[in-house]
Protein backbone atom coordinates (compact mmCIF):
# COMPACT_ATOMS: atom_id res chain seq x y z
CA UNK A 1 0.00 0.00 0.00
CA UNK A 2 1.74 3.48 -0.59
CA UNK A 3 1.94 6.06 1.75
CA UNK A 4 2.83 9.37 1.28
CA UNK A 5 6.06 10.11 3.32
CA UNK A 6 7.43 12.93 1.80
CA UNK A 7 4.81 15.19 3.18
CA UNK A 8 5.26 13.83 6.69
CA UNK A 9 8.93 14.14 6.39
CA UNK A 10 8.54 17.50 5.54
CA UNK A 11 5.96 18.54 8.02
CA UNK A 12 7.25 17.17 10.88
CA UNK A 13 10.57 19.58 11.12
CA UNK A 14 8.42 22.61 10.12
CA UNK A 15 5.88 21.21 13.10
CA UNK A 16 8.58 21.05 15.80
CA UNK A 17 9.90 23.95 14.87
CA UNK A 18 6.76 25.81 15.78
CA UNK A 19 6.27 23.78 18.53
CA UNK A 20 9.47 24.54 20.45
CA UNK A 21 9.12 28.19 19.48
CA UNK A 22 5.43 28.86 18.83
CA UNK A 23 4.57 31.69 21.43
CA UNK A 24 7.55 33.39 20.36
CA UNK A 25 7.20 33.08 16.62
CA UNK A 26 3.72 34.19 16.20
CA UNK A 27 5.02 37.73 17.79
CA UNK A 28 6.77 38.65 14.94
CA UNK A 29 6.87 38.37 10.84
CA UNK A 30 9.09 35.19 10.21
CA UNK A 31 6.87 33.34 13.15
CA UNK A 32 3.19 34.06 10.72
CA UNK A 33 5.43 32.87 7.53
CA UNK A 34 6.39 29.55 8.90
CA UNK A 35 2.99 28.84 10.65
CA UNK A 36 1.57 29.72 7.12
CA UNK A 37 4.13 27.99 5.13
CA UNK A 38 2.93 24.57 7.27
CA UNK A 39 -0.36 25.33 6.44
CA UNK A 40 0.29 25.66 2.70
CA UNK A 41 2.24 22.25 2.47
CA UNK A 42 -0.78 19.78 3.34
CA UNK A 43 -2.76 21.75 0.56
CA UNK A 44 0.05 21.34 -2.28
CA UNK A 45 0.66 17.51 -1.91
CA UNK A 46 -3.11 16.79 -1.74
CA UNK A 47 -2.71 19.03 -5.52
CA UNK A 48 -1.09 15.62 -6.98
CA UNK A 49 -2.90 13.22 -9.32
CA UNK A 50 -5.10 10.21 -7.49
CA UNK A 51 -3.54 8.05 -9.95
CA UNK A 52 0.07 8.74 -9.07
CA UNK A 53 0.88 5.53 -7.94
CA UNK A 54 -0.67 3.37 -9.96
CA UNK A 55 0.99 5.43 -12.80
CA UNK A 56 4.38 3.89 -11.22
CA UNK A 57 3.04 1.04 -10.77
CA UNK A 58 1.78 0.61 -14.84
CA UNK A 59 5.69 1.85 -15.57
CA UNK A 60 6.75 -0.95 -13.42
CA UNK A 61 4.69 -3.69 -15.61
CA UNK A 62 4.57 -2.78 -18.78
CA UNK A 63 8.02 -4.10 -19.57
CA UNK A 64 6.80 -7.88 -18.47
CA UNK A 65 7.79 -10.71 -20.16
CA UNK A 66 5.69 -13.45 -18.00
CA UNK A 67 2.41 -11.30 -18.36
CA UNK A 68 0.86 -12.64 -21.78
CA UNK A 69 -2.84 -12.34 -21.95
CA UNK A 70 -5.78 -10.58 -24.09
CA UNK A 71 -7.87 -7.54 -22.47
CA UNK A 72 -10.37 -5.72 -23.30
CA UNK A 73 -9.24 -2.25 -23.65
CA UNK A 74 -10.71 1.15 -24.05
CA UNK A 75 -9.47 3.34 -26.41
CA UNK A 76 -7.58 6.64 -25.08
CA UNK A 77 -9.28 9.37 -26.41
CA UNK A 78 -12.95 7.72 -25.23
CA UNK A 79 -15.97 11.14 -25.02
CA UNK A 80 -14.98 12.42 -21.78
CA UNK A 81 -18.39 12.12 -20.29
CA UNK A 82 -17.25 8.10 -20.53
CA UNK A 83 -13.90 8.65 -18.63
CA UNK A 84 -14.73 7.54 -15.38
CA UNK A 85 -16.28 4.17 -16.34
CA UNK A 86 -13.50 3.69 -19.15
CA UNK A 87 -10.77 4.27 -16.21
CA UNK A 88 -13.56 1.33 -13.75
CA UNK A 89 -13.17 -1.09 -16.96
CA UNK A 90 -8.97 -0.79 -16.90
CA UNK A 91 -9.33 -1.46 -13.55
CA UNK A 92 -11.59 -4.74 -13.49
CA UNK A 93 -9.22 -5.46 -16.26
CA UNK A 94 -6.59 -5.40 -14.29
CA UNK A 95 -8.33 -8.52 -12.63
CA UNK A 96 -7.31 -10.54 -14.78
CA UNK A 97 -3.97 -9.75 -14.73
CA UNK A 98 -3.71 -10.05 -11.01
CA UNK A 99 -4.93 -13.84 -12.31
CA UNK A 100 -2.70 -14.90 -14.56
CA UNK A 101 0.05 -13.50 -12.42
CA UNK A 102 -0.99 -15.78 -9.66
CA UNK A 103 -1.21 -18.50 -11.96
CA UNK A 104 1.98 -18.24 -13.42
CA UNK A 105 3.77 -16.51 -10.58
CA UNK A 106 4.85 -13.51 -12.08
CA UNK A 107 8.02 -11.03 -11.48
CA UNK A 108 5.16 -8.25 -10.76
CA UNK A 109 2.17 -10.03 -9.39
CA UNK A 110 2.66 -6.98 -6.15
CA UNK A 111 2.83 -3.76 -8.92
CA UNK A 112 -0.07 -5.47 -10.08
CA UNK A 113 -1.98 -6.01 -7.31
CA UNK A 114 -1.71 -2.36 -5.95
CA UNK A 115 -2.82 -1.51 -9.56
CA UNK A 116 -5.95 -3.37 -8.83
CA UNK A 117 -6.16 -2.37 -5.59
CA UNK A 118 -5.58 1.38 -5.55
CA UNK A 119 -8.43 0.99 -8.47
CA UNK A 120 -10.72 -1.03 -6.23
CA UNK A 121 -10.85 1.43 -3.14
CA UNK A 122 -11.64 4.54 -4.95
CA UNK A 123 -14.18 3.04 -6.94
CA UNK A 124 -15.69 1.67 -3.92
CA UNK A 125 -15.95 5.07 -2.88
CA UNK A 126 -18.12 6.16 -5.23
CA UNK A 127 -19.11 6.00 -9.03
CA UNK A 128 -20.30 9.18 -10.34
CA UNK A 129 -20.81 8.76 -13.73
CA UNK A 130 -23.73 7.18 -14.91
CA UNK A 131 -24.10 4.80 -18.27
CA UNK A 132 -24.94 6.71 -21.45
CA UNK A 133 -25.83 5.86 -24.47
CA UNK A 134 -22.18 6.67 -25.75
CA UNK A 135 -20.47 5.01 -23.15
CA UNK A 136 -19.32 1.33 -23.60
CA UNK A 137 -19.48 -1.78 -21.88
CA UNK A 138 -15.91 -3.42 -21.11
CA UNK A 139 -16.33 -6.08 -23.22
CA UNK A 140 -17.66 -3.90 -25.82
CA UNK A 141 -14.39 -3.13 -26.34
CA UNK A 142 -11.57 -4.66 -28.39
CA UNK A 143 -9.47 -7.24 -26.84
CA UNK A 144 -5.61 -6.20 -27.10
CA UNK A 145 -1.95 -7.48 -25.93
CA UNK A 146 -0.50 -6.53 -22.61
CA UNK A 147 1.82 -4.34 -24.00
CA UNK A 148 -1.00 -2.21 -25.63
CA UNK A 149 -3.55 -2.40 -23.10
CA UNK A 150 -1.00 -1.01 -20.66
CA UNK A 151 -0.71 1.90 -22.99
CA UNK A 152 -3.78 2.99 -23.19
CA UNK A 153 -4.19 2.76 -19.60
CA UNK A 154 -1.38 4.84 -18.79
CA UNK A 155 -3.01 7.55 -21.85
CA UNK A 156 -6.09 7.61 -19.82
CA UNK A 157 -5.07 8.02 -16.35
CA UNK A 158 -2.79 10.70 -17.44
CA UNK A 159 -5.89 12.53 -19.25
CA UNK A 160 -7.73 12.22 -16.04
CA UNK A 161 -4.90 13.61 -14.59
CA UNK A 162 -4.78 16.88 -16.08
Amino acid sequence: QKTHLKSVCLQYPLCRLLNSHCFCLLKNGMGLIIFFLCAYVPKTEADHCKWEGVLEDLERIKTSKDIDVSLYTANADEDEECQELVIRCFFLETQVIVQECRIKNCSKTQDVWNIWKNGNESFEKKLTSTKSEKCKECEEYEEKNFTEFVQNFVKVIQRDCK
